[in-house]
């Protein structure tokens, strides 16, 4: 052991708590450990919230996360690297990968046993190790903060449109509402020479996404069954990819409006984890791809990472809460105000 590290005073973190049906969030104390030798020891600057983390806090899914720290998405500085460990050094500017484990290549599900803020440990804390493999080198262009809300939202918008989607100069997009994954796919999306189109309730949201490049918007309260604006928009042809991030209950409007040939990307689960009421038959008439997205890869970070340099792209920051107000940065994202990210700076 490190003497240093005897005398190194313990550090704060959060923590998931049982709490009846639910979790709350408990801040605790931590002790130092001695860093393994392909180990690095980083300062968490900030992280960032997904709506998994809110799914988790509310005990949605049925997983069990007592004692976990909380929040998948984070970046800060390496301070301490083991006596193996080659790529990196004190001073480097990192986030962590979701799925540390999954370097390159086709997902497979032992990975599913080895995720950031649901069977490990997460970023909502002021220290944290990782493998040297399970991190990323962050843009130059970016700040910790802005950095910090790339690991999901970001990199599942990433392999949607481009790892999976192979997303074309003149393509059509529909992402559903306005948060994170959404933005991030409008962002990527405009910046790849699509034509985006962005649903939300609030017109407020929908004018900050026309300033963000969006081609079209669609007020899904006045027009509810959004898929006939949609197929109004694109002269009944329909669209060519969709960022589905509402599950059951939006996947037959997003059905109704998918050009033949085209992708659906299933995302997120925010309208339930129950199965779809309509007929799958659409699917099948237009001879439709549909990809399960489950974030991504580290190569597919790096790949991201590269992308956001080369076309100058920051993330969109909606709120920025202070480390001891985690439970209400929690509450903010359920209130479901937020357009783009939300973000706790830790340090």
């Amino acid at each position: 052991m490190n003497p240093k590290e005897l005398t190194m005073p313990p550090f704060q973190a959060w923590r998931f708590q049982k709490s009846d049906s639910q979790y709350s969030l408990s801040l605790q104390e931590r002790s130092h450990v001695p860093l393994e030798h392909d180990q690095v020891r980083i300062e968490v600057h900030a992280c960032s919230l997904n709506y998994r983390d809110l799914i988790a806090l509310r005990n949605m899914a049925g997983r069990n996360v007592e004692g976990r720290i909380p929040l998948s998405d984070g970046a800060g500085v390496v301070v301490e690297v083991g006596s193996e460990v080659k790529q990196w050094k004190v001073g480097d500017r990192v986030a962590g990968c979701f799925f540390p484990l999954w370097q390159d290549g086709r997902f497979d599900l032992k990975h599913h046993r080895r995720d950031l803020g649901g069977t490990l440990d997460g970023m909502l804390t002021k220290l944290t190790t990782f493998h040297e493999n399970g991190i990323v080198r962050i843009p130059d262009n970016l700040s910790l903060e802005q950095a910090a809300t790339l690991p999901c939202a970001a990199v599942t918008a990433w392999q949607a449109l481009f790892e999976r989607g192979r997303i074309k100069t003149g393509e059509t997009v529909l992402v559903l509402g306005t948060g994170g994954v959404s933005i991030f796919a409008l962002q990527l999306a405009k910046a790849a020479g699509a034509q985006v189109i962005v649903t939300s309730s609030k017109q407020s949201k929908l004018e900050k996404a026309k300033a963000l490049g969006a081609w079209q918007t669609i007020d899904t309260t006045q027009s509810p069954d959004w898929s006939r604006r949609v197929w109004e928009l694109t002269e009944e042809r329909g669209v060519d990819h969709i960022i589905e991030t509402g599950g059951p209950g939006t996947l037959d409007q997003s059905m109704q409006s998918i050009a033949a040939s085209g992708q659906i990307h299933l995302i997120g689960v925010l309208t339930g984890f129950g199965p779809p009421q309509a007929s799958l038959f659409p699917l099948l008439a237009r001879n439709v791809t549909v990809h399960g997205i489950y974030v991504g890869s580290r190569k597919h970070f790096e790949n991201l990472n590269t992308f956001l340099c080369e076309h100058s792209i920051e993330p969109v920051i909606d709120r920025t809460f202070p480390f001891d107000e985690a439970l209400q940065a929690f509450e903010y994202l359920e209130s479901a105000q937020h357009l783009g990210k939300i973000v706790i700076k830790v340090s």
